[in-house]
């Protein structure tokens, strides 16, 4: 249960990372932002899922309760913030 909170956190952490070197690389250029957008959602989704996914299949405790931290956190960041945070609002590829 503890690793749980501990992948949300850890997802969390990730995506303020991923998502303020995203942004810093697409407001760095001119013209279309959309590829850099397209690779951190990718990204953040690769980690969230992807990994969560993954671990699942590991069959150890500590790492399904982080795989599913995982998932959770980026369902938890997709949903709160419309998807902004996680690259899924089709605003951003305008």
């Amino acid at each position: 249960m503890g690793l749980l909170f501990a992948g949300i956190a850890l997802y969390s952490v990730l995506n303020t990372v991923i998502g303020f070197f995203t942004f810093v690389a697409a407001t760095g250029q001119t013209g279309n932002t959309t590829p850099f957008v397209i690779v951190g959602t990718a990204l953040l989704a690769l980690i969230g899922l992807g990994a969560g996914i993954g671990l699942l299949f590991v069959k150890q405790p500590w790492a399904r309760g982080l795989g599913l931290g995982l998932m959770m956190g980026w369902a938890l960041w997709s949903i709160l913030s419309a998807g902004l945070c996680t690259g899924l609002n089709p605003a951003l590829y305008g």
